[in-house]
């Protein structure tokens, strides 16, 4: 179940979903820019069936000097509930150093986790060399190896703010992740349509983007089927609200429980 519940976390971190693998054209779409002129901070609950499994928070810290660039640096904690019999307290936080591109897509330099409930720092690591157009990585079984890097590309959390660069667009995108020692692919589409929905983090009910996606040789916990929903809200930066992971019975479900922006 421990092991599960690790892999359902990860799961988390590729979504809501992963963006296009092209420049930004339409206008009335966001930019990274306008995202970060914010300082936010996301909580999630999630959700399997009548289990509430944990909890996911997600925040910017310091922009911080990586191989002599600047870059953007994003963290996700990733906590356990411990009422949940045989899983007891799982804390893992997802570090990710990356930059914008001249496209105006996030691309990773540095993707690592550190298992603090087991103290085991650093535990997996993805390192993107672009001199060498390899993917260098640690998995947490001490497997080492390398895999050939194709830009744009990310490892781990940075999707988070791909897909808010999409949301709403109408158009089928798709975007390369590298995870678990594989070259994977998020296929998804987004009408322009919204629909109205309810969250604790909002006083009302709010309108919102649906994203529809599958995935490509991605796998996932409990007979994951390659199929998942997400939610993101209809404002100026499409704010990630809700994700629904497809499994053999049901879905886990992370929904937004709190929220907090501040102009910078």
């Amino acid at each position: 179940m421990t092991k599960n519940l690790r892999l359902i976390f990860l799961w988390l971190l590729l979504l809501p979903g992963i963006s296009q693998a092209q420049g930004v054209t339409n206008h009335k779409q966001p930019t990274l820019e306008q995202i970060f002129e914010y300082k936010e901070t996301f909580r999630y609950e999630v959700k399997y069936g009548f289990f509430k499994l944990g909890w996911v928070e997600v925040e910017m810290l310091p922009d911080t000097m990586y191989l002599g660039k600047l870059h953007k640096h994003m963290v996700t904690r990733m906590l356990s509930n411990p009422r949940i019999p045989f899983v007891g307290d799982e804390a893992d936080h997802f570090h990710s150093l990356f930059y914008i591109n001249k496209d105006g897509l996030p691309e990773s330099s540095l993707f690592w986790k550190d298992n603090l409930d087991e103290n085991k720092p650093k535990e997996i690591i993805y390192a993107f060399d672009r001199d060498s157009m390899k993917v260098n990585y640690v998995e947490k079984d001490g497997t080492v190896g390398s895999m050939e890097l194709t830009d744009p590309a990310t490892a781990g959390n940075v999707v988070f703010y791909f897909t808010r660069l999409f949301a709403g667009s109408g158009r089928p995108s798709s975007m390369r992740v590298y995870v678990n020692e594989k070259m994977g692919y998020l296929n998804f589409e987004s009408p322009t349509k919204p629909e109205k929905r309810e969250y604790a983090a909002f006083d009302e009910p709010v309108e919102s983007y649906l994203m529809n996606g599958t995935t490509h040789n991605i796998e996932g916990p409990f007979g994951f089927s390659g199929e998942f929903r997400s939610w993101f809200l209809r404002d100026d930066i499409r704010v990630p609200l809700e994700a629904r992971v497809k499994v053999f019975w049901g879905n886990v479900i992370v929904r937004i429980i709190e929220y907090k922006r501040e102009k910078l």
